[in-house]
């Protein structure tokens, strides 16, 4: 095993798995062959990567959460504890629907609360905010505030975390300055003091 991360000793990394320089694994985690994490990536106790999944760099995954194979976690992204993933739409225990795997990516910068539930085959849009205990079964645009089964767009949010607040068509955040634009039912950023473009 490498010295340039850390895994506890009551965690597994099976040989062909990828872990990244500075990341860092608690207790009983399960990283299974063919998952790939980046550097600087903390998870927390009892957290399941398994094959098939890409996990960029400084992702922050908290206690019991399963990265299932097909799942897409993009640099910067936080998932909350115990919040789920799924892969299969129609699973039966006893039909195989490995062939079935559905593709969910999770864009830079996203925030998943916990408890949330993330329906398979779907994106999570950069700097999305996913409310504790939403169930999102459709794609999240890039810097929304989605809450509530189903989830649904209730704001935008700064690329900082801070709720944002139209005044027409745009706003300005009021904690690090960051101005956005409103334009087709989308936010983009005019400027960004937040550090993360």
């Amino acid at each position: 095993m490498s010295s340039d991360h850390f895994v506890h000793e009551s965690s597994y990394v099976d040989d062909g798995a990828s872990i990244g320089k500075g990341t860092k694994i608690w207790h009983f985690c399960h990283i299974m062959p063919g998952a790939e994490i980046g550097e600087r990536c903390s998870l927390g106790q009892n957290v399941v990567v398994m094959p098939g999944t890409r996990i960029g760099n400084n992702v922050k995954i908290q206690n019991n959460v399963s990265i299932y194979e097909g799942v897409v976690l993009e640099d910067d992204v936080f998932c909350g504890p115990s919040c789920v993933f799924t892969n299969v739409l129609t699973p039966r225990s006893h039909v195989s629907r490995k062939d079935e795997y559905q593709r969910t990516l999770v864009r830079r910068g996203a925030s998943i609360g916990a408890n949330a539930t993330v329906v398979c085959g779907i994106t999570i849009g950069e700097y999305a905010f996913i409310g504790a205990g939403a169930v999102v079964t459709a794609d999240a645009p890039a810097y929304s505030l989605m809450v509530g089964v189903p989830a649904r767009r209730v704001g935008w949010m700064c690329q900082c975390g801070e709720r944002l607040h139209l005044v027409g068509v745009g706003a300005t955040c009021e904690r690090c300055g960051s101005r956005y634009r409103e334009e087709g039912g989308r936010l983009a950023p005019i400027d960004s003091r937040s550090g993360t473009r």
